[in-house]
Formats: C-alpha cells, sequence, structure tokens
C-alpha cells in the first residue's frame, strides 16, 4: 500500500479503564480499525493529564494509575478514516475524537 502525501490524522482520547463489551477500549479499537483496513494504529498511555471534570490522572498517584490518559491514533486516506469512524463512533462513548489533515512524508515498514 502506498501511502503518500495528503491523508487524515484520527486520534481518539479515552482513559485506560474505559470498557468496550468488557475488554480495554483502546485494544478493542485497535482490533477493530484493523478490521475496517486502515493502515496503522498506535496506542500511545499518557503520564498525566485530565478531561472534561478536570479531574487530574497521573502515573504519579498509584490509587489512580489505571485511570491514565489514552490516545489511539490512525493516519490513512480520508475515505479508510472515515470508514474508521463508523467503529469508533459505535465504540467511544465518553472521550474526545479528533480528526485533523496531515502530509505523509514516508510510510513503510517499522
Amino acid at each position: 500500500m502506498n501511502l503518500d502525501g495528503k491523508c487524515k490524522l484520527l486520534k481518539i482520547y479515552v482513559s485506560e479503564d474505559s470498557k468496550y463489551k468488557g475488554h480495554n477500549l483502546y485494544h478493542a479499537l485497535v482490533l477493530k480499525l484493523r478490521e475496517a483496513g486502515l493502515a496503522g494504529v498506535t496506542v500511545t498511555r499518557g503520564i498525566e493529564g485530565y478531561g472534561q471534570e478536570k479531574r487530574l490522572h497521573s502515573a504519579r498517584v498509584l490509587d489512580i494509575a489505571l485511570s491514565l490518559p489514552i490516545i489511539v491514533e490512525a493516519v490513512d486516506t480520508q475515505e479508510k478514516i472515515e470508514k474508521g469512524l463508523d467503529v469508533v463512533r459505535e465504540m467511544v462513548k465518553e472521550g474526545l475524537v479528533t480528526m485533523s489533515d496531515v502530509d505523509v512524508i514516508k510510510y513503510g515498514a517499522l
């Protein structure tokens, strides 16, 4: 697959303890977005942050360490990202979902 030039970046911000059908939401998103044919997905675990409720989540506080911010990112063509959005809309009940334009400079196996 050749992924060059103008593409879309899909970012999904959720909590580490968010669930989907009994599984971690971020992991379920990776599996479903792979099924949808997206070029690739990366999950990043934040070390500190807060969301809409302004409650601080930090790796330094042991009792809430399992509620850290998670960012799921995918880059692909607009058509594929829009297909992935159908999956995201169904699965993500709480969180933030953004989409932006990106220029892909190089795409190859990692």
